[in-house]
């Protein structure tokens, strides 16, 4: 599967972005597609992840700032961040093929894209 990021960008403290990601190859039924990020220093972070049903998961970090959603006419996924802060700032990763259940990274698992960054300036 080939996952293309967009949407990332620089943006003050308190603003929004809305990423989104384009799938083209096979997305199996039963698998999440979901969205990562990963900061200097830090390891790589799960925020979200969505099932062709629409049924999501979200980190508690996120949860009451960002939303998943996905068009599954043509497997894109999109995540709409508010009220982002600094602690925001990191390489946004899509992925495909993923555990629905969790939110922890592991490598080996799903495809993923090559990432889209966001700076939040505070």
């Amino acid at each position: 599967v080939k996952l293309v990021e967009s949407g990332g960008g620089s943006v003050q403290a308190g603003g929004s972005l809305k990423l989104s990601c384009t799938a083209s190859g096979d997305i199996y039924t039963n698998s999440c597609m979901g969205w990562f990020r990963q900061a200097p220093g830090k390891e790589r972070e799960g925020l979200a992840t969505i099932k062709d049903t629409g049924t999501t998961l979200y980190a508690d970090s996120v949860k009451d700032r960002f939303t998943i959603s996905r068009q599954n006419s043509d497997n894109t996924l999109y995540l709409q961040m508010n009220s982002l802060t600094p602690e925001d700032t990191a390489v946004y990763y899509c992925t495909a093929n993923y555990f629905c259940d969790r939110l922890t990274y592991s490598k080996g698992v799903g495809s993923w894209g090559q990432g889209t960054q966001v700076t939040v300036s505070s």
